[in-house]
């Protein structure tokens, strides 16, 4: 009796998918107190979200989603105040900055 079995189909070749902006440990770390909004997006670059509500809310948002691997997502929020940069929350924390302790 002949074998009419399937033949085997080669794998379907999978993207990485990126979304948003790359955030990284070294964008945060240049962050200070007092930028301004133009500094920040020179660092940081055009922010995925602005609130149209809250214009001194900008929020940044990364995603990967690697064809073998596990997903990534970072998020950072950049508050301001009178155009200045006053606090950020998210995924990452500025480092240790070497301050002269010596008077």
């Amino acid at each position: 009796m002949p074998d009419f079995s399937m033949p085997k189909l080669p794998n379907v070749h999978k993207f990485d998918i990126q979304q948003g902006n790359v955030i990284t440990q070294d964008m945060i770390d240049q962050l200070r107190p007092g930028m301004t909004k133009s500094q920040v997006r020179f660092v940081m670059g055009t922010p995925l979200i602005s609130d149209t509500f809250n214009e001194d809310r900008w929020d940044y948002y990364y995603s990967l989603s690697p064809s073998n691997g596990e997903e990534v997502r970072e998020r950072m929020a950049i508050f301001f105040e009178n155009d200045q940069l006053v606090g950020f929350r998210g995924d990452f924390i500025p480092t240790a900055v070497n301050i002269d302790t010596t008077e």
